[in-house]
C-alpha cells in the first residue's frame, strides 16, 4: 500500500456521498438527467441573493492598492466585529471582534477548535447520526471520536452523554439543524445539556467544551428559530459558514466563535488564531470576507426547500416509510425497509434514485436523501417511492 492505512480506512468509509453522486453523473449519462433523480449531495441549488452580486460586483470593481495582500490570520478587524455584532444579538451573549476567527468554511473552524483544545487521547462525544468527516477532523487532532445513541426522533439522549463522559472527555460536539436527520435542539435540552456539562466538569476538575457545528442555522421551517447555545452553557464555541444560508459553500467562508465566558479566553483566542495559521488556512478568502461583512443577517429565501421538504415527506410516508418530519436544514433521513440500507441505497438506483446508505453518518438502517434540489426532481422520484414502498409496505 503506497498510502497511509489510516487515509486508506477513511477514505472507504467516507465515500458513500461521492460514491452515489458520481453514480448520478454515470445514470445522467445514459438516461439522461431529466430521468435520474439525485439526493446524494447537500449542494445548495438556490443562487446567492441578488444583494450579494450586488456587493460582489462593486468589491470586484474597487482597485485600492493592498486589497489583496495579507491580513491578520484572524481576519479582517471589520468583518470579525460584523459577525461578532450579529451573533451578540443572536446569541444573547456579548462577543467583541476578539471573540471571532474568520475561516475557511465551517470544516476549517472545526479543525481549528478542535486543534486548539485537543491533547492526544482526548475523546470528543458526537450523537449518531452525524456528519461522516467529523471522526477525520477529530482524529486530525490527536482525538477519538466517541459515539452516542439519540432518542427514537433524533434528540439528544442526556443519559447516553452522561454516561460516555470520562476522564479523557474534552468535549461534545452537536449539529444543529442536524445533518443528516433536520433535527432542531429545543433551547430546555440545550439547557439541560450545560447544566450536564456543568455538573461533569466540575467532578472532573477539567473544562468539558460544546462545539456547535451551525452552517444550517438559518435554514429552519414553521417559524422555528434554533436556539442559542452560548446562552445554554459558558464553555462553548461555535463553528458556522455563509455556505447554505447564502449558497457560497464554494466559496469557503465561515468563521470560528468563542463564548467570551470561557476561563482564560485570550488564551484561547490566541489558540484558534494559531491553529487557523499552522493548519494551513492562514486566513479566510479576502473576497467573501469583506462580501459577508455586509451580508450578516441576509440568506436565500429558503421557501423552495420547505416546499420540497413537505411534498418529499408527504410522498414517504404515504409509501409506508418511517420517516422524521426535518425542522431544518435540507435533509430527510429515512428508516430503510430492510436492515441492509446499502442494499437499499443500490436498489433505489435501479429506479434511477440516488440516495446515501446511513451507514456513511454512523447509523445503519437508514438513508439520506438532501432535497436542495429543483422541485422536478422531488416529483419525478415520487412514482419510484410509491413503488418501492408498494414492495416493503403492503397493505
Amino acid at each position: 500500500m503506497s498510502i497511509a492505512k489510516k487515509i486508506a480506512e477513511s477514505s472507504c468509509r467516507s465515500s458513500w456521498i461521492r460514491e452515489m453522486f458520481e453514480e448520478g453523473a454515470k445514470l445522467s449519462q445514459i438516461h439522461g438527467c431529466d430521468n435520474v433523480f439525485d439526493f446524494s449531495i447537500g449542494n445548495p441549488n438556490l443562487e446567492p441573493p441578488e444583494e450579494f452580486q450586488r456587493i460582489l460586483e462593486e468589491l470586484v470593481a474597487d482597485r485600492t492598492p493592498g486589497r489583496h495582500g495579507y491580513m491578520s490570520n484572524a481576519g479582517y478587524p471589520e468583518t470579525r466585529v460584523a459577525v461578532a455584532a450579529y451573533l451578540s444579538e443572536d446569541q444573547g451573549v456579548d462577543l467583541t471582534g476578539s471573540h471571532v476567527v474568520m475561516t475557511v468554511g465551517a470544516g476549517g473552524a472545526l479543525n481549528v477548535i478542535l486543534k486548539a483544545v485537543l491533547d492526544p487521547g482526548d475523546e470528543v462525544i458526537v450523537p449518531v447520526p452525524y456528519f461522516v468527516e467529523y471522526a477525520s477532523y477529530i482524529d486530525n487532532h490527536g482525538g477519538s471520536l466517541r459515539p452516542v445513541g439519540c432518542t427514537a426522533d433524533f434528540d439528544l439522549d442526556l443519559e447516553a452523554i452522561e454516561a460516555a463522559i470520562g476522564p479523557q472527555t474534552k468535549a461534545v460536539l452537536i449539529n444543529s439543524p442536524h445533518n443528516p436527520t433536520g433535527r432542531v435542539y429545543t433551547a430546555e435540552m440545550l439547557g439541560a445539556l450545560g447544566d450536564l456539562l456543568r455538573r461533569k466538569s466540575e467532578e472532573q476538575g477539567c473544562i468539558i467544551y460544546l462545539i456547535s457545528d451551525e452552517p444550517y442555522r438559518r435554514i429552519v421551517y414553521d417559524g422555528l428559530k434554533v436556539p442559542a447555545v452560548m446562552a445554554a452553557y459558558e464553555n462553548s464555541l461555535i463553528a458556522s459558514s455563509y455556505s447554505k444560508e447564502l449558497s457560497l459553500s464554494g466559496e469557503r467562508i465561515g468563521y470560528a466563535a468563542a463564548n467570551p465566558a470561557i476561563p482564560h479566553i485570550n488564551a484561547m483566542m490566541d489558540a484558534l488564531i494559531m491553529t487557523n495559521r499552522i493548519l494551513g488556512f492562514v486566513n479566510a478568502p479576502a473576497l467573501m470576507q469583506r462580501a459577508i461583512a455586509r451580508l450578516q443577517g441576509v440568506s436565500v429565501d429558503i421557501s423552495p426547500y420547505q416546499r420540497n421538504r413537505d411534498v418529499l415527506y408527504q410522498a414517504l410516508t404515504e409509501a409506508g416509510f418511517e420517516v422524521y418530519k426535518p425542522q431544518g436544514a435540507f435533509y430527510m433521513f429515512p428508516k430503510a425497509p430492510i436492515a441492509d440500507d446499502v442494499a437499499f441505497c443500490r436498489e433505489a438506483q435501479q429506479h434511477l434514485v440516488l440516495v446515501v446508505p446511513g451507514s456513511g453518518f454512523g447509523a445503519p438502517g437508514y438513508f439520506r436523501m438532501a432535497y436542495c434540489v429543483a422541485p422536478q426532481v422531488v416529483d419525478g422520484a415520487i412514482p419510484a417511492l410509491k413503488q418501492m414502498g408498494a414492495k416493503y409496505f403492503k397493505k
